[in-house]
């Protein structure tokens, strides 16, 4: 980065960077929250983890022009602020708010039942996520909830590509036996 001559240029350069900056947050806050929100399971712990993560880019602005990937980036930031934060609370249960996701999901065209069977079914794999080991856990929130792809799940958690896909492979098969056997209780 070109270091700026003037006054005008400085606040030429502060003022892009700014802008730069805001498109991040446009571009990015959204799917920065689902990542929190399914580590964190608290709505407000979810927004205050994105708002960090947005301080952390803030302090970091002079080296926004080197980073190849924003969203791999950011996820990153985000990702290891919710493990920070769940190391600190882990007495805490981690299912506090499924019934609040349950509650909230999207029900547009869907009749009462309908839509009370499908929140069901929601918290039902929410909490057959809940229950898989934390490695397979962790690939499969990324790949799943925000599609990352193996290559950039890698990048966030700082594996193989090898090590992500069959992590994935093992929390496929083991939701889908957790599903099975939920099915079969019922």
């Amino acid at each position: 980065m070109q270091i700026p001559d003037s006054a005008d240029d400085r606040l030429a350069c502060a003022q892009a960077t700014e802008e730069a900056i805001a498109a991040l947050v446009d571009q990015y806050a959204a799917s920065l929250y689902r990542v929190a929100y399914s580590v964190l399971r608290n709505a407000a712990d979810a927004e205050d983890a994105v708002q960090e993560a947005f301080l952390r880019v803030l302090r970091h602005r002079d080296t926004l022009g080197e980073v190849r990937d924003h969203r791999v980036w950011l996820v990153r930031i985000v990702w290891n602020i919710v493990l920070d934060r769940k190391r600190r609370a882990k007495t805490r249960p981690e299912t506090d708010d499924i019934s609040e996701l349950a509650r909230v999901l999207p029900s547009t065209g869907l009749s009462a039942e309908e839509a009370a069977a499908a929140a069901q079914h929601h918290a039902q794999v929410l909490t057959c996520v809940e229950q898989l080991p934390a490695k397979e856990r962790e690939v499969l929130q990324l790949s799943a909830f925000e599609e990352l792809s193996s290559v950039e799940i890698a990048a966030v958690l700082d594996i193989t590509e090898s090590s992500v896909r069959s992590r994935l492979f093992r929390a496929r098969n083991l939701m889908a036996g957790l599903l099975n056997h939920t099915r079969s209780l019922r």
